[in-house]
């Protein structure tokens, strides 16, 4: 087994991270009025770059800022493209066991790209991430970003003014526009690792979002296949060298859970159609079904298994991770799959429920299985010790 020399990683994680005291309190006071933009950016500056120097320190090579400067993972970019606005709303998203604060987007004029606050972000996470100089290879600044298949999953036709886009085609065709300037405009500020954080494939594959969508006039079984070219748009024309991974995953909020079902209804899709490199896929619990759709995963491309739940504190034990890594490469080459938490740790600004020491032992832990599978310490044909 070897290690990997371009991401995604052995050891990989999805993104975002708990935010440490300091920041939330930051933000509150900024809230209030108590601090101006510039100081609360200089509380984000120091943090993200103490959280950098705290992944490289434990072996991790796709570095992120932890989504510091963010209070939702897919609201402040969505909301930065020219045309939409976030707004309040009645209610929040609705997870099993309690919902976000009420924000929601919506189409308010034709969607456009005219530069975007994330550019500057990824360039000082870059310019703060170490790169070279480790035996192991170089580390990779990881930018991550919701896949455009959000701004219309959670709002659909309601979201989108027919007296702007009489045509839902149009205003694919417009958001897919704008997502590939976005991305060109990411690389060329030396962007080399992009993430889209794509839910809305998992969540159709549960039975009660399909219907959910039915009841709203939306069509479940064209959805993966609209989702899919939209995607491909967005990504096209990237650099040879720029890798792009998706996450795929069922809810993650204060450690509770949209959606259930496992991938077979959209792998077929997902593998084949979606020109992406590489697949973070949730895997943690029951709820994302077997490892079986793996076997559609073309050479090539990678699946790093989101094995390590983000979601509770308890440390996986090491032959747990080991054994499930067995199975699912009884499904995929092993030479194809990485390890990593199932999602972030902080898909919103309040974080799940576990403490920053169990997040780094999570993180830790990954990184140490990743040595022994494919760093050559486990057997020949078994990834157990």
């Amino acid at each position: 087994m070897s290690l990997r020399t371009t991401p995604p990683f052995r050891a990989d994680h999805v993104g975002s991270l708990l935010r440490p005291p300091e920041l939330k309190q930051a933000r509150d006071r900024r809230e209030r009025g108590e601090i101006d933009a510039e100081e609360l950016k200089a509380v984000e500056d120091r943090a993200i770059q103490a959280v950098i120097a705290k992944q490289e320190s434990i072996g991790l090579r796709g570095i992120t800022d932890g989504e510091f400067r963010r209070e939702y993972w897919h609201i402040d970019f969505l909301a930065g493209l020219e045309g939409v606005e976030s707004f309040q709303a009645e209610h929040g998203i609705q997870f099993k066991g309690g919902e976000t604060k009420p924000i929601g987007l919506r189409v308010t004029g034709k969607i456009g790209f005219n530069g975007h606050p994330m550019i500057e972000h990824f360039r000082f996470l870059q310019a703060h991430t170490q790169g070279a100089g480790r035996s192991d290879g170089p580390s990779a600044a990881k930018m991550t970003i919701p896949s455009p298949s959000v701004l219309h999953f959670r709002g659909g036709r309601r979201a989108v003014p027919e007296s702007i886009y009489p045509s839902m085609d149009d205003f694919y065709r417009d958001l897919g526009n704008a997502y590939r300037q976005a991305v060109n405009a990411f690389a060329a500020a030396g962007c080399r690792y992009l993430q889209l954080d794509e839910t809305n494939l998992a969540y159709l594959c549960d039975p009660e979002q399909r219907q959910m969508l039915r009841d709203r006039g939306d069509d479940p079984d064209r959805l993966p296949g609209i989702y899919a070219d939209l995607i491909n748009t967005a990504i096209s024309g990237r650099p040879s060298d720029m890798v792009i991974t998706m996450h795929l995953c069922r809810g993650n909020f204060r450690s509770m859970w949209i959606a259930q079902g496992g991938y077979e209804p959209v792998a077929e899709i997902l593998f084949h159609r979606i020109g992406v490199n590489g697949y973070f896929m949730e895997y943690d619990t029951e709820r994302a079904g077997g490892f079986e759709p793996l076997r559609l995963v073309p050479k090539g491309k990678t699946v790093v298994l989101g094995l390590v739940t983000s979601k509770t504190g308890a440390l996986e034990t090491k032959d747990h991770l080991k054994r499930r890594l067995d199975d699912a490469a009884k499904h995929l080459d092993l030479e194809q799959l990485c390890l990593s938490p199932q999602c972030g740790f902080a898909s919103t600004e309040e974080g799940n429920v576990l403490a920053e020491a169990e997040q780094w032992a999570k993180l830790s832990r990954i990184v140490e299985i990743a040595g022994e599978v494919w760093g050559g310490a486990a057997p020949s044909g078994s990834c157990r010790t």
